[in-house]
């Protein structure tokens, strides 16, 4: 690098004569600077192997013995890596020991967010940041296990799986987070009829172009499974892979993931399916309500037409009950047709949904 250096800076001094230039110095500098980003843009832009992307929050204590556990397996199996950490709003000294960190390994890379926005849209910023052509995804808490990560691979890359889900068969979590956690699975199967046994476990394995193909927000990171499908990538499979015990700190999830979870699988489902054609489930929907209540109207019509035929005294339309529900299913049909519409239209296009603020970033 320094060799490539000098002409330039002996041509450029042959140009000024007075120019008083520690022509070694500058040499030293320039070299070690050019030479640090171009280790950095090899580890960036070359085929890389795997990309490790690990949300965080609050996890200073686990974070050092996590990046060497890593960096051991890669080394092992001469793989070629990077490993992105996204600190997710962290309270604690999480986003200090990255820095320290990613100071001794180029491996390791940084994204900081000003505030807490939850585990999607970390997952959501890594994946938009990754590399490799095999993406893991695992959590800070030292209960995912990078010895997993080479079969992972393999089962990628060799067996021709488009994602791998991590299933924690044995489990070192209490009852009342194991319990619902079966019910959960199992009423996402049944709904899905994505035959995995822990959709949620936060070791996975994809392809890069299954994260280069979807987006997650909100609580959506529970269901990429579901989310990748949905997309094309029919081939998902499942790996037993270790559990262990939490080693620093608490868990970081709350009861509102009961309350937020099914209400993003619902959404996930109705996108996939109607995304793209909101009208075939909001249109028929409305056209159904509308038609019973103008049937109901037409039929109130032609009673009160033959019985003024017949000379009968009948009572007012607006006298009968019927005529009001026939009247509020012509307004509730419309509203869903144009109301519905407008509000899906209005998401898929918004601009914000995947915004978030980053303060800081290390090696990308």
């Amino acid at each position: 690098m320094a060799g490539f250096l000098l002409p330039v800076v002996e041509q450029n001094i042959d140009h000024d004569e007075n120019l008083d230039i520690n022509i070694s110095i500058l040499l030293v500098e320039a070299s070690f600077i050019y030479e640090n980003k171009y280790l950095c843009h090899a580890i960036k832009y070359s085929t890389m192997d795997i990309s490790v992307i690990v949300p965080l929050y609050n996890e200073e204590e686990s974070l050092p013995e996590l990046t060497s556990w890593i960096k051991n397996v890669m080394t092992a199996n001469n793989f070629s890596y990077e490993v992105i950490l996204i600190n997710d709003g962290s309270t604690d000294l999480s986003w200090n020991v990255i820095k320290v960190l990613s100071l001794t390994d180029p491996a390791i890379k940084g994204i900081q967010f000003q505030r807490n926005y939850g585990k999607s849209a970390a997952l959501q910023k890594g994946f938009e940041a990754c590399s490799g052509s095999v993406v893991i995804t695992m959590d800070a808490d030292l209960q995912d296990s990078p010895d997993e990560i080479p079969e992972l691979y393999d089962m990628i890359t060799n067996q021709g799986f488009d994602l791998v889900s991590g299933w924690k068969k044995k489990r070192y979590d209490p009852l009342s987070k194991t319990i619902p956690t079966k019910l959960y699975n199992g009423t996402v199967r049944m709904m899905t009829g994505i035959k995995l046994h822990d959709m949620n476990c936060g070791l996975k394995a994809y392809k890069k172009a299954v994260v280069k193909s979807i987006e997650v927000y909100g609580e959506m990171h529970r269901y990429i499974p579901v989310i990748a499908s949905r997309n094309g990538f029919r081939k998902i499979g499942e790996k037993v892979v270790s559990h262990q015990k939490r080693k620093f700190g608490i868990t970081k999830f709350g009861l509102e993931r009961f309350i937020n979870g099914p209400l993003d699988l619902l959404s996930i489902l109705f996108i996939s399916k109607f995304g793209k054609r909101p009208m075939h489930f909001f249109g028929s929907m409305g056209v159904l309500i509308f038609m019973l209540g103008f049937i109901a109207a037409g039929f109130l019509g032609a009673e009160k037409l033959y019985f003024v035929f017949n000379n009968v005294k009948a009572k007012l339309i607006t006298q009968s009950p019927y005529f009001y529900l026939a009247l509020t299913c012509m307004v509730m049909g419309t509203q869903l047709f144009l109301a519905g519409f407008l509000g899906e239209l209005i998401s898929r296009n918004s601009q914000d949904r995947n915004t978030y603020l980053v303060d800081d970033k290390i090696n990308l």
